[in-house]
């Protein structure tokens, strides 16, 4: 590897292929805005150097860990998925829930401190899932760390910052509604619209298919689709959960859906703020 290579390691974090991998392409990126030169437009520039510089940042905390971030509104329902996926009671739910501006997060395998820290994920807020007693069970999410954000339609302007600055640190957005409220201007106008181009790093989950009819549960599920395309959104995954019954919820390692493997995902560009 040459000296303009060489990535900068923040001690204790995870590095492995993976953070290589990227790094030589971020170099390679690097290297062809040189080439271009005044052939390229300015503004091009500004933002392709923006995008590496956020790039190279999440380098050195190493990309071998995945962050998902479960981004929902009050009462969808995330807190207690972020439950049933860790097996833990660890989130806060309900009425506890609104009184918290705090990021929850659960770590499988590597701590992850130094990623965490970057994350802002208070100490006492951290949970290593991982145990003797789990055995090989938990192996197939190892590298996985699952925040638990506040709700993005707070009443309180704190709880909405901190979810707007997460969103572009995430590597993968899971964008949790209900039955009731998935057809919410806030959501749609105030995030999902604003992410068109970034179909790829996001999932819609439909919690709390369990206070509908099993009938119209399909029915449902459609009809988000149907607004994530008005909202120019093609491709998204739209999955219909229960975090009670545990109907489509990952509640172990065996059952994890496969659009959160860790591994899979990869940080691009930053998401519109």
């Amino acid at each position: 590897m040459s000296e303009a290579e060489q990535v900068h390691v923040t001690p204790g974090a995870v590095h492995g292929e993976e953070t290589l991998e990227l790094a030589h392409r971020v170099v390679a990126l690097d290297e062809s805005l040189v080439v271009g030169g005044t052939r390229l437009e300015p503004a091009v520039v500004a933002r392709v150097s923006r995008t590496i510089d956020g790039v190279r940042e999440r380098i050195e905390l190493g990309v071998d860990q995945t962050v998902v971030a479960l981004v929902g509104g009050t009462g969808s329902g995330k807190s207690s998925l972020f439950n049933a996926v860790c097996g833990l009671d660890f989130a806060d739910v309900g009425v506890k829930r609104p009184t918290t501006s705090q990021i929850t997060a659960c770590v499988w395998g590597e701590d992850g401190g130094p990623l965490l820290d970057w994350l802002t994920v208070a100490e006492d807020r951290r949970i290593v899932r991982e145990s003797l007693l789990d055995g090989d069970t938990e192996a197939p999410l190892r590298g996985l760390v699952l925040l638990d954000l506040p709700d993005h339609d707070s009443i309180e302007p704190a709880h909405r910052e901190v979810v707007d600055r997460l969103l572009p640190q995430a590597d993968l957005l899971v964008w949790v509604v209900d039955p009731q409220k998935y057809a919410d201007d806030a959501l749609h106008t105030g995030y999902l619209q604003r992410l068109v181009g970034h179909e790829a790093a996001m999932v819609v989950v439909l919690n709390q298919v369990d206070t509908v009819p099993a009938d119209v549960r399909e029915a449902l599920a459609l009809d988000v689709g149907r607004l994530l395309v008005e909202d120019g959104l093609t491709g998204v995954d739209v999955r219909p959960v229960s975090a009670v019954t545990g109907r489509g919820s990952p509640s172990c390692a065996t059952c994890w859906p496969p659009w959160c493997a860790p591994g899979r995902w990869r940080p691009s560009a930053p998401a519109p703020r």
